[in-house]
C-alpha cells in the first residue's frame, strides 16, 4: 500500500518574514508564477512605483495587450485600507488591470471587486489572488496562487460587443492571434496568454526584462517575427544589439536564413527580425499558412537567440 505524507499549511511570514522586503522582491523575480495563475504574460516594469505620496508594490505590463498592471500585496486578510490603495494606484497609473494579492480574501472585498468588474468599462479588470504555501511532511515549501476574483471574460465580451462593435479588421486580428497564442500555449508552452486582442501585433516575454519576442503585420504588406529590444535606455539597447550583431554569421547559419538587423536609429529601441509577404486581408487558407510560419519562426528565434540573450545581456 502507498504511504502518504501530511500536507501542512505554512504561514507566509515563516517563508517571507517581511512583505515589502522579502515577498515583493521574490514576486518580482518570479512573476511567471503569477502569470500562470492569471493566464497573462506579465513583465515587471518597476517595484515601489510612486503614485503621489504612496507607492505601489509592483507595476507590471501585460505583454499581450500592452496594458499596465498594478499589483498590490498584503499579508493577512484583505482590509479596506488596501482596497482603497488598489483603486488609487490603478487610477493614478491608468492601469488596465489591478491585482490584489493576500493570504485571505474577505467576502465583502470579494463582492466589492466583482461589483467593480461588472460596473467598470471593458478595458479595466480587477483580480483578487490568494497566496498559499504548503509542505508535505518536512519537504521544501511549495507556493500556489489561487485566483478568487477575476473578470468574467464571456460577460465582458458580450458587453463590449453591445457597447462598441469592433471593426471587421480588428476582429480579424483578434481571431488570427487567438488561434496563434492558443497553439503556442497548448502545444509549445511558449506563452501563458489566453486572450487574443484586436490589434496587429502580439509580444511574448523572453525572460530578460525589456526584451520580447513578437510577431506582427507590418507596413507594406509584410508579416514580421522579431526580437525587440527596449530596456528603457537607448545606449543599453544599442549595446545589446551590437553584441548580437557581432555573432551575425553564426546566428544566421544556425537559423538557416538571413535576418533583418534594424538598429532603428530614429527610436530608442532596436529590432532583429524575419519578414515574409502577407496581410490580414488574405483569405483564411493563406492566413493559416502565415500563422504557422509565424509560430515556427517564433520557436526558431527563441531556440537560436534565447541562449545568446542570457549570455549577452549580462
Amino acid at each position: 500500500m502507498p504511504e502518504f505524507g501530511e500536507v501542512k499549511a505554512v504561514a507566509l511570514r515563516d517563508v517571507w518574514p517581511s512583505e515589502p522586503r522579502d515577498f515583493t522582491p521574490w514576486l518580482a523575480e518570479n512573476i511567471e508564477r503569477l502569470s500562470e495563475a492569471l493566464g497573462m504574460d506579465l513583465e515587471v516594469a518597476t517595484t515601489e512605483a510612486e503614485v503621489g505620496n504612496f507607492s505601489l508594490d509592483l507595476l507590471a505590463k501585460d505583454l499581450g495587450s500592452g496594458r499596465h498592471v498594478a499589483i498590490e500585496n498584503q499579508f493577512g486578510p484583505t482590509d479596506h485600507d488596501h482596497l482603497g490603495k488598489l483603486i488609487t494606484y490603478a487610477a493614478g497609473l491608468d492601469a488596465g488591470a489591478a491585482i490584489w494579492i493576500s493570504e485571505t480574501v474577505r467576502e465583502e472585498h470579494r463582492q466589492s471587486l466583482e461589483w467593480l468588474n461588472r460596473r467598470t468599462d471593458t478595458d479595466t479588470h480587477f483580480f483578487a489572488v490568494e497566496v498559499e504555501v504548503f509542505r508535505v511532511d518536512t519537504s521544501r515549501p511549495a507556493v500556489r496562487f489561487k485566483t478568487v476574483v477575476y473578470p468574467n471574460e464571456w460577460q465582458r465580451a458580450a458587453r463590449a460587443s453591445a457597447e462598441r462593435q469592433p471593426s471587421p479588421r480588428a476582429e480579424a486580428y483578434r481571431h488570427y492571434f487567438q488561434i496563434l497564442i492558443d497553439d503556442l500555449r497548448e502545444k509549445h508552452g511558449f506563452t501563458r496568454a489566453r486572450a487574443g486582442q484586436p490589434q496587429n501585433w502580439y509580444v511574448f516575454p523572453s525572460g530578460t526584462q525589456g526584451v520580447v519576442y513578437g510577431t506582427s503585420f507590418a507596413q507594406g504588406g509584410r508579416v514580421r517575427v522579431e526580437l525587440y529590444i527596449d530596456r528603457g535606455d537607448a545606449d543599453q539597447n544599442k549595446t545589446l544589439f551590437d553584441r548580437f550583431f557581432t555573432e551575425r554569421s553564426a546566428i544566421e547559419q544556425e537559423l538557416g536564413e538571413p535576418l533583418e538587423w534594424e538598429p532603428l536609429d530614429d527610436r530608442r529601441a532596436c529590432r532583429i527580425a524575419i519578414y515574409r509577404n502577407g496581410s490580414i486581408e488574405e483569405p483564411e487558407s493563406k492566413l493559416v499558412e502565415i500563422r504557422q510560419w509565424a509560430i515556427d519562426h517564433l520557436l526558431l528565434l527563441k531556440r537560436v537567440l534565447g541562449p545568446r540573450l542570457k549570455r549577452l545581456s549580462t
